[in-house]
């Protein structure tokens, strides 16, 4: 079955090249989005956006590490390294593909902006998810490397989203962070904290 949906996807390269270019600049180059966006929020200087970022920073390490142990009990290279006839449409190294670690990245942050935003960061798993089918399409992992990749993240998220916010320490380092922060940048913040 994995195989199977992978063919479906990966296929589609096949049938509508015209799309091709578009679905690697997904594959490759929004985690560069991604990271400008994470600044962004970072540097409004807006307490609940910061306790956003930082919440999903600690979701993705975290998640990282599950990802890491689940690769550790099951193994598989990329598709384009055991199948035949994958359309492989970018570059990669030859290793354990299982979990997906641009899902894990992706869903970290992603499903952590939608939790602290509620319907306007619903755009956020859109594009988490089309980086997943992106990965799929481009030949470098298959459905269940994406699928576990996402679940770890997922759950990973809520988690930290029902804990880090509470723990006073956070705040504490924040306000720390902040003090030095004013230092080197003295704009004016805002704290508003919606």
């Amino acid at each position: 079955m994995n195989e199977n949906i992978f063919r479906l996807i990966n296929d589609l390269g096949k049938e509508y090249t015209i799309v091709n270019p578009a679905v690697v600049f997904i594959a490759e180059y929004t985690v560069i989005f991604l990271a400008v966006a994470v600044l962004i929020f970072w540097f409004t200087r807006v307490n609940h956006l910061r306790i956003m970022v930082i919440c999903g920073s600690f979701t993705f390490v975290i998640a990282e590490i599950f990802g890491k142990i689940a690769g550790k009990i099951h193994s598989n290279s990329q598709p384009f390294a055991e199948l035949p006839n994958v359309n492989q449409l970018i570059e990669k190294a030859v290793d354990n593909s299982f979990p997906s670690d641009h899902t894990i990245l992706f869903f970290s942050f992603c499903m952590t902006f939608w939790l602290f935003r509620g319907a306007k960061g619903a755009i956020w798993i859109l594009i988490a998810l089309l980086v997943g089918i992106s990965r799929i399409w481009v030949g470098v992992h298959y459905p269940a490397d994406i699928l576990v990749g996402a679940m770890i993240s997922i759950v990973t998220a809520f988690m930290v989203f029902r804990i880090v916010p509470k723990l006073g320490i956070v705040q504490k380092l924040l306000r720390i962070y902040e003090k030095g922060e004013s230092f080197v940048l003295p704009l004016k913040k805002d704290n508003y904290h919606g």
